[in-house]
């Protein structure tokens, strides 16, 4: 499946600008799963500003869903934002599912609902765990550091 790649460069401090191919994604979802989204959206950006290593993330839309890519410092594995389409109020936030990032989530979070090894599955009306959500995000954003470092 092809990317339909609109790339948006998040700025490292203040309000960020949506793009509007991902603004228009999102507009296109009912407001509870809209909110949700954006709130993991803010989520997202702002785990990136207050992680070492991470530099400016790219906001972009990969194969529909709204994506986070670690292209200027390559420091990390691609993080993704969507609906689940089965499920009306159910959102996710994706990650390669050639990694190991889900099965280091269920170890250490394992009280989070998962789908397969590739997301964290969440409510659209209930709280976010954000104190977990920042950590996953953190060490996706960070997963090519943290290999680079084994590899010494």
């Amino acid at each position: 499946m092809k990317s339909t790649a609109k790339k948006t460069k998040a700025k490292p401090g203040g309000v960020d600008r949506i793009d509007p191919a991902v603004a228009a994604v999102l507009d296109s979802y009912p407001k509870p799963v809209k909110s949700k989204l954006l709130t993991l959206r803010a989520l997202i950006l702002d785990t990136a500003r207050k992680t070492e290593g991470v530099g400016r993330l790219e906001e972009a839309l990969k194969w529909g869903q709204v994506s986070y890519l670690t292209s200027e410092s390559k420091s990390g594995s691609t993080v993704r934002i969507d609906r689940v389409k089965s499920v009306d109020d159910q959102v996710a936030v994706y990650f390669h599912c050639q990694t190991n990032l889900v099965e280091t989530f269920r170890e250490l979070y394992p009280a989070l609902s998962f789908g397969g090894n590739r997301a964290i599955l969440l409510e659209a009306d209930r709280k976010l765990p954000e104190a977990e959500l920042r950590h996953c995000v953190a060490l996706a954003l960070t997963y090519h550091l943290g290999k680079r470092k084994a590899g010494r």
